[in-house]
């Protein structure tokens, strides 16, 4: 819960701060020379880049969202079996063995939007998070029945 929240505070004020910029952008093409104008257009790119990042974002959470809301109702979440130091960290050997089995589930079975889930989980375990991203976009995709991309 402590996630969605900092999420959401995260994305007001993302927000906040793309209005704030998009409303320098316009008073400067109100201004109306060449190069206000031009300055204008170039500040006003910043918060449509902004929000179509902030938007799939939302979008690539509110589907993994729902991904793990399936699989918790199926029974198929994967089990917290990592070992953690005194500190409450992962132990890395842990998460490699952990992330080894998850990839052997995976190749066993490619097609299974599932087994994409739990290994984007491994990885993400494992602090890889661009292929913990990527196996997760895989997962989305299969479950959409898609043909997923390279992940």
């Amino acid at each position: 819960m402590r996630a969605k929240i900092n999420y959401l505070i995260t994305a007001a004020v993302l927000v906040f701060y793309f209005v704030l910029v998009g409303s320098r952008g316009v008073l400067l093409i109100e201004t109306g020379t060449v190069l206000t104008v031009t300055f204008g257009v170039a500040v006003l790119i910043l918060p449509v880049i902004g929000l179509w990042f902030l938007w799939k974002n939302t979008q690539f959470v509110r589907r993994a969202n729902q991904l793990a809301a399936e699989l918790d109702a199926e029974g198929g979440l994967p089990v917290d079996e990592l070992r953690r130091t005194p500190g409450g960290r992962i132990d890395r050997d842990s998460a490699d063995e952990v992330f080894a089995k998850r990839k052997a589930e995976t190749e066993s079975s490619p097609d299974d939007w599932r087994c994409w889930f739990r290994l984007a989980v491994a990885y993400h375990d494992a602090r890889d998070t661009p292929r913990a991203r990527k196996a997760m976009q895989r997962a989305i995709a299969l479950h959409a029945g898609r043909t997923p991309t390279d992940a």
